[in-house]
């Protein structure tokens, strides 16, 4: 890729800020995975409102547009053209914190409140079944059925809950695995090719701190090689598998065996990334903003690494863990139709071709990625693309959090040597199953 190329992979997918957990835009902190109880109608949102697609058609007034601090200028761009239309509607931005945490508990107060100031939110995918649970944004199944053809289908999951789809891909985020081309001649197709070769050369290192990020790296194996964390209906856990043993026993031995990183037990995206950049790995998975750092001066890996999408687990299939954020409206909106008018453009396929080719901020329209001028400006298009395409959505749960504090504390257990991988998954199973109960 060009240096130009390799600039704007600091910011792609990512707004600009600094990348924690599994990924981020918009300031905030994005994460991803499984399907499991997103897909099934369970009655969990009856009686939530729904929106009237015929609302936006003669809509005027104005709306606000909330979401975290736009580091990337993107909200702020968009908010100044969407009103240059006058087309009857006018928009203001509203900016949180660049702590996702902080935004989520921003929005929370208001809708606890039932306050209408935020018309539409800009949400992280993974709080879907918390604000949908709770009855506090649109189902926007309706609109949806016009436009999925075009969305890309595992982004459109981060929106779905209880058979539902409850707000509009805005950008999504996908990590990739890194390689030296000095060392691999060609791309592995398996990881457990992938591990064969790292152990031959100079290993791998990836996120395997007892955080987010670690539940993110696992669960690319576990989907990949069958796994499941919630039965379909998102009511029981299905983490207790063999599939999902085998993902961590092959994890396991890797640390074992000396593959992976020294240390790697405690490594989060920046020390993965250092420790690439050393020059002491032969592999990395990361998200896409580590390339830009591994090309700057000082890097021992400049101009010696290329990037690709996840492999085939042997046996399995292929997975990647999803992030991004998806447009959903307040039900105290006190004009829906006006704010469905913004959520329609904002998410088009002009403002996302524009903010790809001008934010790098990752689109969930399949078709622009396709656009020759996209691909000619940015070399790593069809990588993400297919990454985005075969990557899937964390659990869609309104106990998330505690689900992946059981996934990641165990997961960690067992490549510290605390817990063999069988105890790991089982104790992890125990978790998910009280967290369950609570809701």
């Amino acid at each position: 890729m060009s240096k130009r190329l390799a600039m704007l992979m600091c910011v792609a997918l990512t707004g600009g800020a600094i990348v924690t957990a599994c990924g981020s835009d918009n300031g905030g902190s994005s994460s991803s995975g499984g399907s499991s109880g997103g897909s099934q109608e369970t009655g969990a949102t009856k009686g939530a409102k729904v929106i009237d697609v015929n609302s936006m058609k003669n809509a005027k007034g104005s709306v606000t547009y909330c979401q975290g601090k736009d580091t990337s200028g993107n909200a702020v761009e968009g908010v100044k053209q969407f009103n240059k239309l006058n087309n009857g509607v006018t928009v203001k931005l509203l900016e949180f914190s660049t702590s996702a945490d902080e935004q989520r508990s921003q929005f929370i107060q208001r809708q606890q409140a039932k306050s209408g100031e935020c018309d539409i939110f800009s949400s992280d995918v993974i709080w879907t079944a918390e604000f949908a649970s709770q009855k506090w944004i649109y189902d926007m199944s309706p609109y949806i059925e016009s436009r999925k053809a075009d969305i890309i289908p595992a982004t459109l999951q981060t929106a779905t809950y209880d058979g539902k789809v409850w707000g509009v891909p805005q950008t999504t985020d996908a990590a990739f695995l890194y390689y030296r081309k000095d060392q691999v001649k060609t791309p592995p197709a398996t990881w457990q090719d992938v591990y064969k070769v790292a152990k031959q050369n100079s290993g791998i290192v990836y996120q395997g701190a007892p955080y987010e990020g670690l539940t993110c790296d696992f669960l690319e194996l576990s989907f990949a090689a069958g796994g499941k964390v919630l039965s379909a209906d998102g009511k029981k856990s299905a983490f207790n598998s063999p599939e999902n043993v085998k993902a961590l026993q092959f994890m396991v031995d890797g640390v074992k065996n000396g593959t992976a990183a020294n240390g790697v037990t405690t490594y989060m995206e920046e020390e993965s990334r250092r420790y690439w950049e050393s020059g002491k790995a032969t592999f990395m998975r990361n998200w896409p903003y580590a390339y830009a750092n591994g090309e700057k001066k000082g890097s021992k890996v400049a101009g010696k690494f290329d990037v690709m999408p996840f492999p085939t687990f042997q046996g399995g299939g292929k997975a990647a863990i999803l992030g991004g954020h998806n447009q959903v409206i307040s039900v105290y909106s006190k004009n829906p139709g006006a704010a469905l008018k913004w959520v329609d453009w904002f998410t088009g396929k002009d403002w996302q071709t524009t903010t790809f080719d001008k934010y790098s901020l990752a689109p969930t329209l399949a078709a622009v990625y396709d656009d020759p001028k996209i691909q000619k400006k940015y070399a790593f298009a069809t990588d993400l693309k297919q990454s985005v395409s075969q990557a899937k959505a964390r659990p869609v749960s309104p106990v998330y959090p505690q689900i992946s504090q059981a996934i990641y504390q165990n997961v960690n257990a067992a490549l510290s040597g605390k817990a063999s991988p069988e105890q790991a998954i089982k104790t992890a199973d125990s978790q998910i199953t009280k967290a369950l109960a609570t809701f």
